[in-house]
């Protein structure tokens, strides 16, 4: 019996959101290790480490970064800037400093958003050697004339690593679908936290489902270069046995549906995931690829093509919050995650369950009297068509070249009721499978 969605709590959630936030995470360091380490109570992580100046196509593993402490005072020793209080403060990857500046050379290293007067940006240097530090605009314009101190206590590690989890549930078959998401963002709650932690309980639900036909696979990289990394070493195996896929992120805020396409747009992760959203009455809109977003720009790379898309509710960059400290614990709401993890979870259904079948009986409409069927003939469902229209719906275009997707778009029925009939049908040899 699989684990209802009822049984994952918004407290539940909330319980793990609370100890991942304020830890520092980056594309390295030790704050995606304590991530997935905290992760690793929902979800059979496996933990990987690719060392520091791995080459990955055309990128370079970078070295590792990890911070102490890091601060800015004023000349009478107070801290104005501090990065224990929001890790936000501090650039991500900024190398050791320590040293006295005025306000014309400090401000120099300093970065703000007008346009968002009280909120502090998310700023990052990966691939170069510099330092800054991130405060809300409000705070910037009283920053007074003076001799102020910086102290950084951050190291960048040649012989470091970069850290990613996996997870794979095996299932009948050696075809795959994909659950991705990225562990590389500091305190933000819609733009990091909201993915793993949908994928997180996802992975207890796919756990529980009996019989699983497909096998699944989760991944918990650094965005960018960590799915980067992944397809140099796993991207002609994902070729061959990829079903479909999703990047799960942005899934937390209260905002509408969005499931932007794989690059193919017409794969089953794009019929599947359309067919739940319209049939939760979700309000939604779907959006054609574009090559730029998050890690699904990778995995659709025209030397690959997988068939991966992601839904997420507020698209990233679409929304005043994102990458600043105001997409925090009051920007989301753990009953939209509840939601998320749903509509994902009907999706995996609907791709668990989704069949082509063949009517046993193709010329002319069976005489369905004598089949033994009057129960399911007599049988009371919800929605527009009796249950002898489904049955009839069913034997028409069940011609083992439409499967339960396309049926169920073209006609209405919910796919569920569709799945359900379409086993009574076959277990009276009235249809059966074509695959």
């Amino acid at each position: 019996m699989a684990l209802s969605t009822n049984e994952i709590s918004a407290a539940e959630i909330e319980h793990y959101f609370d100890r991942l936030w304020p830890l520092n995470r980056s594309i390295t360091g030790d704050g995606v290790r304590e991530s997935l380490e905290i992760l690793s109570e929902l979800i059979d992580l496996e933990i990987y480490e690719v060392p520091s100046g791995t080459e990955c196509f055309d990128w370079i593993v970078p070295p590792e970064w990890n911070v102490k402490d890091a601060w800015i005072k004023n000349s009478a020793g107070k801290k104005i800037v501090n990065f224990t209080e929001n890790n936000l403060h501090l650039m991500g990857y900024s190398v050791p400093f320590k040293g006295a500046l005025d306000l014309s050379e400090l401000k120099s290293h300093l970065y703000t958003l007008p346009e968002l007067p009280n909120a502090i940006p998310y700023r990052t240097s990966y691939y170069e050697r510099k330092w800054g530090f991130c405060l809300s605009y409000k705070q910037y314009q009283q920053l007074e004339e003076d001799t102020y101190t910086v102290y950084i206590d951050s190291e960048l590690n040649e012989n470091g690593s970069m850290t990613y989890g996996e997870a794979i549930l095996p299932g009948k078959s050696k075809e795959e679908i994909l659950l991705s998401t990225y562990v590389c963002h500091p305190s933000m709650a819609n733009n990091e936290l909201s993915g793993p932690l949908v994928t997180a309980f996802l992975y207890r639900l796919i756990n529980n489902i009996d019989d699983r036909r497909y096998t699944y696979r989760f991944l918990f990289l650094p965005e960018t270069i960590g799915a980067i990394c992944y397809l140099s070493k796993y991207g002609d195996h994902l070729k061959k046995v990829l079903k479909a896929g999703y990047v799960v992120t942005c899934a937390g805020d209260d905002g509408i549906f969005n499931y932007k396409k794989s690059r193919q747009g017409n794969t089953i992760a794009d019929k599947a995931a359309e067919l739940a959203l319209e049939q939760i009455k979700f309000e939604y809109n779907i959006h054609d690829f574009f090559p730029y977003g998050s890690d699904e720009r990778q995995y659709c790379s025209s030397g690959f093509n997988l068939p991966v898309g992601s839904l997420m509710r507020s698209m990233y960059s679409n929304y005043p919050e994102y990458h600043t400290s105001e997409d925090n614990k009051s920007f989301i709401s753990f009953l939209a995650l509840s939601e998320s993890i749903k509509i994902y979870f009907e999706i995996i259904k609907i791709i668990e369950n989704n069949k082509y079948y063949l009517n046993t009986n193709q010329y002319c409409e069976p005489f369905l009297s004598n089949k033994g069927i009057q129960y399911l003939i007599n049988k009371n469902v919800p929605g527009p068509y009796s249950s002898m229209q489904i049955i009839l719906w069913l034997l028409n275009f069940c011609d083992g070249e439409k499967d339960l997707i396309e049926i169920s778009q073209f006609c209405g029925v919910k796919f569920d009721i569709l799945y359900e009939y379409a086993q009574k049908l076959t277990e009276k040899d009235l249809l059966e499978l074509a695959e």
